[in-house]
């Protein structure tokens, strides 16, 4: 199989996938080799059956030569980058300029992922992957036109939520529509019951903003008057909405032009040989590098804090990661709870795109993210469960359950490695900030948690497990404060939030920003009622949460899932991510790694007494209670 969508001989959909070699969390899942010593992580209808995203033939990869692969690989990366660079530079929305949250791929017509850009991320990816066949079955490619543009986010057809709209041009070679060049972005706003396309508390899909099925956006005569009409009739912020779409327009061209010059430099059938090549190879180290990894069925699970509508019913993902020899890997989530009518449930592209970056976290780093990889990887998803919502049940809080699975896959495999294991994280915590009546204003942005230890690593502070935003950052406070009547006082980490280990969990962050106007506060956070748990003896990071500090300095915590709560000018708004678990004990922590904490500021005295029973001197050194 090509990657491209196929009826397996139970009936159910099979998609294919990308390629990998061995490492462990310590390696990106992004598919993006970095020079790193942070953690892997960065990155329909109820028929009752399982979806499945899964292997092709197993082929011996027919790669001409890996450098003809890599030369290929980096040409079109670069034409991917070149167009998401194109859309941040272009882009209307603080969250995009500043946050570089912008997403590029080129595909074929068969659907196959064939490049992505430095800053895409499987969420992302995995979204244009996935919604490209339903467009084409919308809109035939024999109906398209040079010049034509299509955009939809409809979460049920492989997109993500109402906000991230997924853009495409088709590449026309010889006449007919060959490739398609594809960008997204968060764009500002679309409605729904809080600006900025949070809604924590939406009970289904139609109170998360406006919906769009696969529709024409452009011609090459410029946007469509009607769908513009139709953008800004349902925007709080209209004018930046349209300032987005135009840079993603803007992004597929670029791409566009990049691909054609390739069509032009190895003529159509040597450029379609060599991708076929390329793929091929990829599909081909993914399954050497799974090969080596320990064979056996290996199974967990991972809790929700809650779902913001009823605190008290729990929600649990659930998966079997199976490795056979030369038989890829299968994952599958049967046992998952079901769909929910609360903003807790994901659509099936942004699990899948969990799933397969979980597994490429112990994997070799250099291994491309394209259709070759995803061949070997099998993704099982039962519609109607939180990792397969079905309409009416809303995805716009999809990180909830993603990183649920993600941290399941992390424990399974840590599980069958325990040499390469990684204990479980904080993780981001999004919220927005947005003017209280018109003209709107809005502040949309996210902290991290700090990451579990790894087996022979502490944890980095407060650079969360996210696979779902890659490059981008959490913005500046000087171009937020400049846009937005508020002040951002103090960034910085938390002290003792770190799970104590013998390697010791990430740190998380405390930021604190004040009111200068009214505003609306909305949040969605998980992770902050339930710790990440340790491994091999380590402790739980501390929880985090959000809070109102009122003016005489007394704090006041909020749910982890609130919607538009009204903060008055004075107040402040205080944001505590969640540190990391540890690994091993942490008696077992050596004193010069105790004294550094503390000289750096990650332990406090009283921590470093009540965690490591290590106590500090007058003199500043340090020893351990029994001597």
């Amino acid at each position: 199989m090509n990657g491209t969508p196929a009826t397996g001989t139970d009936g159910t959909a099979s998609h294919g996938a990308g390629e990998a070699a061995p490492h462990g969390p310590g390696s990106h899942g992004d598919g993006n080799a970095r020079e790193t010593d942070r953690p892997g992580p960065r990155g329909d209808g109820g028929s009752g059956e399982t979806d499945r995203y899964g292997p092709g033939p197993h082929g011996d990869g027919g790669a001409r030569d890996a450098l003809t692969a890599e030369v290929l690989r980096n040409a079109l990366v670069v034409a991917a980058e070149e167009a998401s660079i194109v859309v941040v530079r272009s882009a209307y929305s603080t969250f995009i300029v500043e946050g570089s949250d912008a997403s590029a791929a080129i595909l074929d017509a068969g659907g196959r992922l064939v490049a992505q850009s430095m800053a895409t991320t499987l969420m992302n990816s995995m979204a244009l992957k996935v919604a490209l066949p339903e467009l084409l079955a919308d809109i035939p490619a024999a109906t398209m036109r040079p010049g034509d543009v299509f955009v939809l986010n409809d979460a049920y057809r492989g997109g993500v939520h109402t906000n991230d709209l997924l853009v495409y041009r088709p590449v026309f070679v010889e006449g007919v529509p060959a490739y398609f060049t594809a960008t997204m972005i968060h764009v500002s706003d679309l409605g729904g019951l809080s600006a900025g396309g949070m809604a924590p508390l939406a009970t289904d899909i139609f109170l998360e903003g406006l919906q769009l099925p696969p529709v024409r956006l452009a011609t090459e005569r410029g946007v469509e008057a009607t769908v513009e009409a139709i953008l800004r009739a349902n925007s709080r912020t209209p004018d930046k909405v349209m300032g987005d779409v135009r840079a993603l327009i803007a992004g597929t061209a670029v791409a566009a032009a990049r691909v054609e010059a390739l069509v032009a430099e190895y003529g159509p059938a040597g450029l379609a040989g060599r991708i076929d090549d390329y793929l091929d190879y990829t599909e081909t180290r993914t399954r050497t590098a799974l090969a080596a990894l320990p064979a056996g069925r290996y199974e967990a699970s991972y809790p929700i804090d809650d779902d913001g509508i009823d605190p008290g019913t729990p929600h649990t993902v659930r998966v079997a990661v199976v490795l056979e020899p030369g038989a890829g890997v299968v994952l599958d989530f049967d046992g998952t709870g079901p769909q929910v009518p609360a903003a807790i449930n994901s659509s099936s592209s942004q699990s899948l795109a969990a799933a397969v970056f979980a597994v490429r976290c112990f994997l070799d780093p250099s291994i491309a993210m394209n259709d070759g990889c995803l061949r070997a990887i099998e993704v099982r998803l039962p519609p109607g469960s939180l990792l397969n919502a079905c309409s009416p049940y809303p995805c716009g809080g999809r990180f909830v359950p993603v990183y649920a699975a993600m941290e399941a896959i992390f424990q399974a495999l840590s599980d069958a490695m325990p040499d390469r294991a990684i204990a479980a994280s904080g993780i981001l915590q999004p919220f927005s900030i947005a003017a209280v009546r018109a003209p709107y204003w809005i502040h949309l942005s996210y902290d991290f948690g700090g990451v579990g230890a790894r087996q022979g690593k502490d944890g980095p502070d407060s650079t969360g497990v996210h696979f779902g935003i890659g490059r981008n950052s959490v913005p500046q406070a000087e171009p937020v404060e400049t846009r937005c009547p508020l002040i951002v006082e103090s960034v910085e980490t938390v002290p003792d939030s770190g799970g104590p280990g013998r390697h010791r969990g990430g740190l998380g962050s405390r930021t604190v920003i004040r009111f200068l106007a009214d505003a609306h506060v909305t949040t969605r956070g998980d992770r902050l009622r339930n710790a990440p748990p340790g491994r091999s003896g380590g402790l739980p990071g501390r929880v985090g949460g959000f809070y109102r500090r009122h003016p005489d300095g007394s704090l006041e915590r909020l749910g982890s899932k609130v919607n538009n709560a009204l903060f008055v000018a004075g107040e402040a708004f205080v944001i505590e991510t969640t540190g990391g678990g540890g690994i091993g004990s942490p008696y077992d922590r050596p004193l010069d790694e105790i004294e550094a904490d503390l000289r750096t500021g990650r332990v406090t005295a009283r921590g470093a007494l009540t965690d490591y029973g290590v106590a500090v001197r007058a003199d500043g050194t340090v020893m351990r209670e029994e001597e």
